[in-house]
């Protein structure tokens, strides 16, 4: 049992919708920073909270391109009050399958690098970012993925620097949680939660 994640999960379930009827809830950082694991110990927290993983909606030839996708797919669906269903895009066979449910539920999740962009931003009811600098979270990942997905690792982190040098996430956060250790940081990035 972790206070900081109960305290976090019941704020975040009283916040106003902000997409029709849900709180749409994004975990952003770079790459390997833990932002799967995060959430997924969120949405525990939350009674199990749909999560959106948007490795599921990049491809490789579009890593951060899923911007349509997930509105047209997810978002709306989700304003409506209705169910969503998304294709899951398989990285060994290069192509979509699925589809993959997601519950129109009081608080849905959206993980992955760039969730909390200029162009989601605007639907969100908070935005996490997970505090791992670029460098130790691509060490990360690539000690998780093998050397096998090495050039992988060196297209997506030129990928990853554009994007975020155009379109930062950070700024923006509601809070800041440490991606060592899992923990929510005091003195937050928008500072309008301070628990830890």
């Amino acid at each position: 049992m972790d206070p900081g994640l109960d305290l976090l999960a019941a704020d975040l379930a009283a916040l106003p919708p902000s997409l029709g009827p849900v709180r749409l809830v994004a975990v952003d950082g770079h790459a390997g920073s833990g932002k799967t694991t995060f959430a997924g110990r969120l949405a525990a927290a939350l009674g199990g909270a749909p999560v959106v993983h948007l490795d599921d909606l990049a491809t490789h030839e579009e890593p951060f391109g899923w911007t349509e996708r997930l509105r047209r797919q997810v978002l709306e669906p989700l304003g409506r009050g209705e169910d969503a269903e998304h294709g899951v895009y398989d990285w060994v066979l290069r192509r979509f399958g699925g589809p993959r449910r997601v519950p129109a539920a009081p608080v849905v999740l959206v993980e992955g690098v760039g969730a909390g962009r200029r162009a989601v931003r605007p639907l969100l009811a908070h935005l996490v970012w997970m505090e791992l600098d670029a460098a130790a979270a691509r060490a990360r990942g690539e000690l998780r993925d093998g050397p096998e997905l090495a050039a992988f690792w060196a297209g997506w982190a030129l990928a990853e620097r554009a994007h975020f040098a155009g379109d930062p996430s950070r700024p923006h956060a509601d809070v800041r949680v440490d991606g060592v250790t899992g923990r929510i940081l005091r003195n937050t990035v928008g500072e309008s939660f301070t628990r830890s």
